[in-house]
Order: structure tokens, then C-alpha cells, then sequence
């Protein structure tokens, strides 16, 4: 017996059923739409009941992979501290001076570009669902400031400069980077790599020894010996 096809206007067509998400899909989007969330609003502004509508599922679900609002916030801010806390390690794992200072200026103005509602939510960092154990913005500044610190030592005893002031030219650096990437975070101009070129021009060369058209080196970038004036011979 031969199928009828459909009449000649009909509209009706069948569709292929949904494919159900795994637990773990289902987790990665209720994730992904709180980070958006939390980063527009707050933790205070930001209820279950929107993250459930907006993934599309019911309030239990929600409870039921993350156990309430703090415990999915906590996760998200994990998760972003971790993405961060890594590219700024990379940066800083190997390769000379300048070439690992340039590369956290860097990484960090490309975790900003790449993920501005995480970024916002480390920032704002809601007191109000921090735990002792919940890492903020803060901490990986002052992780980054340990770092730097231990790179100056270094460069400041091969130079002949006392070591310790490392810590304060540390705490200087990194709270300059910082805070020219959340300026640039709303202007979004110059690009990132412009940027990241001239904040390194300031921290290694200093106002008095400015490189009118800084540019980024490489990894295999090699220092110049100090030039020495005509009165120093």
C-alpha cells in the first residue's frame, strides 16, 4: 500500500525530536547562563528561578547540579579564575624578562577580550556568595604580584639593584597592567597587542627612555647590552 504524500499547501511538517542534553551538557549551559547573569546583574540581582528560564528547564534542576544559587556562582567564579590563573601562568613559565612581562599584560587583555562576563563577575566579586575558599580577582592579582616579584629579584641582583625592592616595583607593574586593561575594557581601542606594547615600553624602559614605536618581541628576543654615552668612555 503506497504512502500518501502530503495535499498540495499543506504546512504541517514533522520534526525530528529534540535531542536531550547529558548531565554534563546540562550543567556546562546552566554555567554559561549564569555566568552571563551574574555578570549583567550580581549575584543579588541574578535569581534561580531567571536561570532556569532562560537554560529552559525547571528550578529543581538547577538545585540539583549545583545545590542553590552560591554553590552555581561558586563554580563560576572557579571556572573563570582557573581560565585566567592559567594563561597568566603560561605567560610567565618561561622565555626571558620582557618577553614574560609583555605576555601577562597580554594574557590578560586577551581573557578580558575572550570573556568579559567572567571578567566582570571577578571583579565585582559579590561579598555576599564569597566563601574563604572562593578565589577573587584580588587574589590572582596578588598571585601575579608574587610572580613578577620573583622575575625583578632576579633582573635587579644581575643588575646590581637592591632585590628588595623587587616587591614594591611588583605591586607597581601589575597594578598598572590592571588597571589600564579595565580602561581599555570599555574603550576596546587601541587592539590588545598596541596596548600590551606600550605598557610594557612604560614598565621596562621608563618615561626618560621611551621607544617612540614600541612593538612586541618574541620569545627568542634578546636584550641590548646598555649603551654607554660619549662622556661615560
Amino acid at each position: 500500500m503506497a504512502i500518501g504524500r502530503p495535499a498540495e499547501g499543506a504546512t504541517e511538517v514533522q520534526r525530528a525530536p529534540r535531542a536531550r542534553m547529558t548531565g554534563a551538557q546540562r550543567r556546562l549551559q546552566l554555567i554559561e547562563v549564569a555566568r552571563g547573569l551574574f555578570a549583567e546583574r550580581g549575584f543579588e540581582g541574578t535569581s534561580i528561578e531567571e536561570i532556569a528560564q532562560r537554560a529552559g528547564v525547571s528550578k529543581p534542576i538547577v538545585y540539583e547540579h549545583f545545590g542553590g544559587k552560591e554553590g552555581l556562582y561558586a563554580v563560576v567564579v572557579d571556572r573563570e579564575m582557573e581560565t585566567l590563573l592559567e594563561m597568566v601562568t603560561a605567560s610567565l613559565s618561561k622565555n626571558r624578562s620582557l618577553y614574560r612581562i609583555q605576555q601577562v599584560a597580554l594574557a590578560l587583555l586577551t581573557y578580558m577580550e575572550e570573556r568579559t562576563d567572567g571578567f566582570r563577575i571577578l571583579v565585582r566579586g559579590d561579598s555576599t556568595a564569597a566563601t574563604g575558599e572562593t578565589a577573587t580577582y584580588s587574589s590572582l592579582l596578588n598571585d601575579a604580584v608574587s610572580q613578577v616579584e620573583h622575575i625583578l629579584a632576579g633582573d635587579f641582583e644581575r643588575r646590581g639593584f637592591d632585590p628588595a625592592l623587587a616587591p614594591l616595583y611588583a605591586q607597581a607593574l601589575v597594578g598598572m597592567v590592571s588597571s589600564t586593561a579595565q580602561w581599555w575594557l570599555d574603550v576596546r581601542e587601541p587592539s590588545k597587542e598596541v596596548v600590551a606594547a606600550h605598557l610594557v615600553n612604560l614598565c621596562w624602559n621608563g618615561l626618560t627612555r621611551l621607544d617612540p614605536s614600541p612593538d612586541l618581541v618574541g620569545p627568542d628576543y634578546v636584550e641590548p647590552r646598555e649603551r654607554t654615552t660619549a662622556g661615560d668612555s
